[in-house]
């Protein structure tokens, strides 16, 4: 995937989020629909879905890491509701970029938004392509909410 739709509700919902996880990171997971064919995008994202950093307490402010039941639970649901389980998000406190860690643990085809978090305030949002000896960053569209349910709307018919 090259490119990323997110509506500004979804956005301002993981900045919400992130924001009040500070000084920790937080994060979440990204259910999507493929836009095979589209020429606005590759992906565009149907639901944020926050999730709990269960890191140790200590790591929390530079690491995050979810529950694997809550990986597999949200990827049946997405397969339940014709959507994929496409990517994550999480937050830097007062760093937009990837870190070695995020590369390491990273999987193929998954989009990873990271915001940048500084001081409380969320400041930067951009979406990458991560592999452990590498990132790239996708073209991220953030579109009102009416322009997103447009878009929503063509994925699923496309899909029926």
């Amino acid at each position: 995937m090259s490119r990323v739709i997110i509506s500004e509700s979804q956005r301002g919902l993981i900045f919400a989020q992130l924001e009040a996880a500070y000084p920790d990171e937080g994060a979440g997971f990204l259910l999507g629909q493929p836009l095979a064919g589209h020429a606005d995008a590759d992906v565009v994202i149907a639901e944020v879905i926050a999730a709990e950093n269960v890191s140790a307490a200590e790591e929390r402010h530079h690491r995050f890491v979810v529950k694997p039941s809550d990986w597999m639970r949200l990827e049946d649901e997405a397969d339940s509701r014709g959507l994929s389980l496409v990517g994550c998000y999480h937050s830097h406190p007062d760093s937009p970029l990837p870190s070695a860690f995020d590369r390491e643990h990273s999987l193929p085809n998954f989009v990873y938004i990271i915001a940048s978090v500084l001081e409380g305030s969320a400041d930067e949002m951009r979406c990458w392509a991560l592999r452990r000896d590498s990132q790239s960053e996708h073209v991220t569209a953030v579109v009102d909410d009416h322009q997103w349910q447009a878009i929503m709307q063509r994925a699923l018919d496309r899909q029926s």
